[in-house]
């Protein structure tokens, strides 16, 4: 993703170098015959491209919003997940206890917390359809690696093993069914974030509507210098370049934004995310042993 506040110019006129060289090209030769062969006839009022042109930025504003609107859920969706998982960790690390077995206790927090940082990698990944695994293995055992072999979406998988812990601590007593019923709340919004993050990614942008807005525009484009050629002259061709340009790049972000989750510089940074989850659970995790300041009258006391 951009993460830059400042742009390139490169990196923008980058996306329609080869709209803008047909445009230029075909503004010269428009210009070339106008002047040369002197066919006043060929000109048209400039009503009409700007008729068409108002229409088509009506429906370049439409699908611009629709298309920041996907962009905007994904990352909305992608905040709760870092919400759920700060969650997850500490209702892992202050819930589950066992005063008689403290090793294995925290042997099983850990296990989960390393989970969770592994789901988030997993459902990054999966969303870009690409392997998790490379990416996941270090934070899962061998035999859990091995059991998410049968998922194709790994992230499915990894729920179902948090699913699966939570229910032997309610059945070791770690957790009473309150507290049980709490942790599986967290874990229902994950998945209902996991299911938003899929419906947007398999729900593909309509493509009649795509296809009908860049015929207009392409249409629009070969009108445009006829209605130019009599009222800028020689300055047809820039100025040609100029409005071109502007509706190009408007119609290029609608169609990277209205694609979140297929790795391109301006889709939502998940696996950024995911390093700052990553970062906030191994800190919670380090810190789950700071002793508890209680106040008395004069003196501070630690438990």
């Amino acid at each position: 993703m951009l993460l830059k506040k400042n742009i390139p110019i490169k990196y923008i006129f980058g996306k329609i170098k080869y709209e803008i060289l047909f445009v230029a090209i075909y503004g010269f030769a428009i210009e070339i015959i106008y002047k040369n062969f002197n066919i006043t006839e060929i000109s048209i009022p400039m009503t009409v491209p700007t008729v068409l042109g108002t229409i088509i930025s009506l429906l370049l504003a439409f699908r611009s919003n629709q298309a920041y609107d996907r962009w905007w859920e994904a990352r909305q969706i992608w905040g709760a997940v870092v919400n759920d998982s700060r969650t997850l960790a500490r209702q892992v690390m202050f819930l589950i206890d066992d005063p008689y077995n403290p090793d294995q206790i925290d042997g099983f927090k850990n296990r989960i917390i390393k989970r969770q940082i592994a789901w988030c990698y997993a459902l990054a990944h999966g969303l870009r359809k690409e392997d998790p695994m490379p990416a996941i293995e270090r934070y899962v055992s061998a035999e859990e690696s091995e059991s998410l072999q049968d998922y194709d979406n790994k992230h499915v998988g990894l729920i179902q093993l948090h699913a699966r812990d939570y229910n032997n601590a309610l059945k070791q007593g770690w957790v009473n069914p309150y507290q049980q019923i709490e942790m599986d709340a967290t874990l229902t919004r994950l998945v209902d974030s996991m299911g938003k993050c899929e419906r947007i990614k398999n729900t593909v942008f309509p493509s009649t509507y795509s296809l009908y807005i860049h015929l207009a525009l392409h249409f629009f484009i070969l009108l445009l210098p006829f209605g130019l050629v009599e009222l800028f002259g020689f300055l047809m061709v820039p100025v040609l370049i100029v409005i071109t340009g502007c509706f190009f790049l408007i119609e290029k972000m609608a169609i990277h934004l209205q694609d979140p989750f297929e790795n391109k510089p301006t889709d939502t940074p998940m696996l950024t995310i995911s390093r700052n989850i990553e970062r906030d659970l191994k800190q919670m995790m380090r810190d789950k042993q700071m002793p508890v300041m209680v106040q008395q009258p004069d003196h501070f006391y630690v438990l």
